[in-house]
């Protein structure tokens, strides 16, 4: 018999637990010039969505970013919609980082990582309509025939929630810079663009918030957000700029992350475990949440407020975003390729003028851009960390996060754990069933969009495409281990060569991450294909599911002490 356990009992267990009387967090509050909260089109740091549809107008304005993820599917009702995780916030290594090498931190291999989940948002791609009925499996559009009532093209309107843990120690996260802990944000990422013409939202939307735009929050431990959470800033909802208020996590700290729908919209908690901390944000018109209305003849840009809700009720292979890659709805991703050292950056164009060890020998290129250098006037003083780098994406390949960077990558472990940080770590989800109850999910996929951003991979054909792309000396990928505290099973992120891996899936990037993956997107207003997206590599079940038992007694142990 499947053992279960009420999330109620789990929800409560946080709420009476957490009375937020631990220290707050100092931080370095980073202003837009601008009053929008990120603009994902032109350099993209990584913090917006991975867009991957197939309009060649649209394409040829976007290069992709890349987001290695592991997929969990589940046919059972609120495995689309609900998500429980115990994650384990990585520790950076013993070395620091120094212009020629020394160590790899954290915020060199990733500017985030994140929890994601598919959501409603009716004035978003592929605009066919203005309804979307949240957590209901009734969403399922992608069939290829324009005559079928489930024709792609006339999918609801989609976002995506990236609930993002942002690294410290430099100056590569949105808004909010920290010398020494973790934060976090829930990010809603929505696309303004026909899927019938490729016509994209209005010129003053372009010109303000981009084509794709993003409700942005970080988490508070009263859940009221700094700031309006709407990309234009309009001041609707709860908002306090009180620094002292954010939620504030040490690298190390053991996290309880519940993802799940509320009357008012999606909520996302985060438990501190270990400093004794909760914060929250639920995606409300209340907390300023809100669409960016698509009205490409308007004259302005308009924003109203609104509540986000996840789109689907279950998690498979139907369940997507109808204008990213890959089958992601429950799902972590890490976010990487975005640093390579830089010598010398030029404080006006921010472009790199002297390379980098990674460029010594070519020298400069095209990606060597978005650049800070010590001593110039975006990279404070120490304790942050005293390296010039690049955050564009490295189109070439030729940055931290693709060489032997990653934890389990040397063979010498001392030497790997001196100079390496240690791996994100994080159980599989837990979903709440339509009865209450917590309950596992039955498979999983590892999915990479390499060939969204790949110039040898060719997306009709699959020709040229491979794991690790040409130029990458390497690419990291998901093993399971035993969890050190509760013998329980733990997802894991870095090399094949991590002390305690259990299962490395092949041992290495081109078996662990499998074969081209084909996904249809709407080419026009009757038409459809199926383009290569991703490689996936889908497991026919869960190899590190959650003992719900164990589980409860961890979160248990964990809050005393």
């Amino acid at each position: 018999m499947r053992k279960t356990f009420p999330f109620f009992a789990v929800l409560a267990l946080v709420v009476v637990s957490f009375p937020n009387s631990g220290t707050a967090q100092t931080s370095t509050l980073r202003r837009n010039p601008k009053p929008i909260q990120l603009h994902c089109l032109g350099s993209d740091l990584g913090f917006c969505h991975e867009v991957n549809i197939h309009n060649s107008e649209y394409k040829a304005k976007y290069v992709g970013h890349d987001e290695p993820a592991i997929n969990f599917y589940s046919n059972v009702p609120g495995s689309g919609n609900s998500a429980v995780y115990l994650l384990t916030l990585p520790l950076d290594p013993p070395t620091p980082p120094v212009q020629d090498g020394g160590g790899t931190f954290n915020f060199q291999l990733h500017p985030a990582f994140w929890f994601g989940m598919n959501i409603c948002d009716t004035e978003s791609y592929p605009e066919f309509s203005k309804k979307c009925k949240p957590d209901t499996d009734d969403n399922i559009f992608d069939s290829p025939n324009p005559n079928s009532p489930r024709f792609i093209g006339k999918h609801p309107g989609t976002a995506f929630l990236e609930l993002q843990f942002y690294p410290p120690g430099w100056i590569d996260s949105p808004q909010l810079i920290d010398p020494t802990n973790y934060f976090a944000a829930l990010n809603i990422d929505s696309l303004g663009l026909s899927g019938a013409t490729g016509n994209a939202n209005n010129p003053a939307c372009q010109n303000s918030v981009g084509v794709e735009t993003v409700n942005f929050a970080v988490i508070t431990q009263n859940g009221v957000p700094l700031f309006p959470a709407n990309p234009l800033g309009a001041n609707f909802g709860n908002n306090n700029f009180d620094l002292n208020n954010v939620l504030s996590m040490a690298p190390g700290d053991q996290l309880l992350v519940i993802l799940h729908d509320t009357p008012h919209g999606v909520e996302t908690i985060i438990s501190d475990l270990t400093n004794g901390q909760t914060g929250f944000m639920v995606a409300s018109a209340g907390n300023g949440f809100g669409q960016v209305l698509f009205q490409p003849d308007s004259a302005t840009c308009n924003v109203a407020p609104y509540d986000f809700h996840p789109m689907y009720a279950t998690s498979n292979l139907h369940t997507r975003t109808p204008w990213s890659g890959g089958t992601d709805n429950t799902t972590f991703s890490d976010e990487i390729g975005h640093f390579e050292f830089c010598d010398l950056a030029d404080p006006n164009t921010l472009n790199c003028l002297v390379p980098g060890k990674q460029d010594v020998k070519s020298g400069l290129d095209a990606d060597d851009t978005i650049c800070v250098s010590p001593g110039g006037p975006f990279l404070p003083g120490p304790p942050f960390i005293q390296v010039g780098g690049c955050l564009n994406d490295d189109l070439d390949f030729d940055g931290t996060p693709y060489g032997f960077n990653w934890p389990g990558t040397l063979a010498n472990s001392h030497r790997d754990q001196q100079l390496h940080p240690q791996p994100i770590r994080f159980t599989s989800p837990l979903f709440i069933a339509d009865d209450g109850r917590l309950r596992n999910f039955d498979r999983v996929a590892f999915e990479t969009d390499i060939p969204g951003f790949d110039a040898n991979c060719d997306a009709v054909t699959g020709a040229g495409c491979s794991v690790p792309a040409k130029g990458m000396p390497f690419y990291p990928f998901y093993t399971t281990a035993k969890n050190p505290d509760d013998e329980g099973c733990r997802w894991q992120f870095g090399g094949g060569k991590i002390p305690g891996t259990k299962n490395d899936f092949g041992g290495n990037p081109t078996t662990a991450w499998g074969h081209t993956f084909k996904s249809l997107f709407q080419t026009g207003p009757t038409t459809a294909a199926e383009f290569v997206t991703d490689f996936r590599r889908g497991l026919d079940e869960n190899p590190c599911r959650v003992d719900l038992e164990d589980f409860v007694e961890t979160v248990e142990h964990l809050m005393r002490h």
